[in-house]
């Protein structure tokens, strides 16, 4: 059995992982990742319970929560009038951090392919109209680039 996730599950995983954390501050990142990872890839689980955490998954898990605050300020300067951060959905809040932790931070890639990720994220877990609320704010965050 292979223990490789593609960047699209990975990052799937990462935004389930992302998502309780954002609510439960007693929730360890840790244990939001093997919550996240336990949902559908139970084969990725050993008889211990430990899993495979792909590096990768970590790397966004912990870019996204140490760096939370810096992206929250670039997704505020993004927004139009009279809208907030907290205004914005939980679930396309958190695919935005993804998306720009990735476009700042993760050299390796490129801006277009985490706006692209991106939208696929929000149109599987949130719905057309958050699909083109993501895609505004990316699209000026990387002009701002």
């Amino acid at each position: 059995m292979s223990k490789e996730l593609t960047r699209h599950e990975i990052r799937e995983k990462a935004l389930q992982a992302l998502f309780p954390l954002d609510f439960n501050a007693d929730l360890s990142k840790q244990d939001a990742i093997y919550n996240a990872i336990e949902l559908d890839h139970q084969d990725l689980l050993n008889d211990e319970e430990d899993a495979f955490v792909p590096t990768y998954l970590d790397l966004l898990v912990e870019g996204v929560v140490a760096k939370q605050a810096e992206i929250d300020g670039i997704i505020a300067k993004h927004l139009k009038a009279k809208w907030t951060v907290s205004r914005i959905a939980k679930m396309d809040l958190i695919i935005l951090r993804i998306a720009i932790f990735e476009i700042l931070y993760v050299e390796d890639v490129p801006a277009t392919v985490a706006l692209n990720e991106a939208l696929e994220l929000a149109k599987t877990f949130s719905d057309d109209q958050s699909r083109k609320f993501v895609n505004g704010v990316l699209s000026n965050v990387i002009k701002d680039q």
